[in-house]
């Protein structure tokens, strides 16, 4: 089992910043897929960015040039820096772990953060 456990979220007006933190603990493997999904009210959860161990990092088109995803290897965190927010990223944000290992696929959500941009 993987437990992950993120932190961050708040409160912020439009343009503002926040990080988010992701720590990942329990039985995780070296070669993992980390990303962050985010959930607004009534709608779908939607991908936000990924990371992978090798540092090869993926965001969706809405959120590029304003978010960063970054790993500290050692401490099984990940991070999402976000900048520029906007009202409609108003979501609770997940984070999502995933390996596969000898054919074995696994993937853990994290119970999510909530962030909250004012107009």
């Amino acid at each position: 089992q993987v437990q992950l456990v993120e932190s961050g979220g708040g409160s912020v007006q439009a343009g503002g910043s926040l990080r988010l933190s992701c720590v990942a603990s329990g039985d995780t493997s070296d070669n993992v897929y980390m990303a962050w999904h985010r959930q607004a009210p009534g709608k779908e959860r939607e991908f936000v960015s990924s990371i992978i161990s090798d540092g090869t990092t993926n965001y969706a088109d809405s959120v590029k040039d304003r978010f960063t995803i970054s790993q500290d290897y050692a401490k099984n965190t990940i991070y999402l820096q976000m900048n520029s927010l906007k009202p409609g990223e108003t979501a609770v944000y997940c984070c999502r772990y995933f390996d596969g290992n000898g054919g074995v696929y696994r993937t853990y959500w994290g119970q999510g953060t909530q962030v909250t941009i004012s107009s």
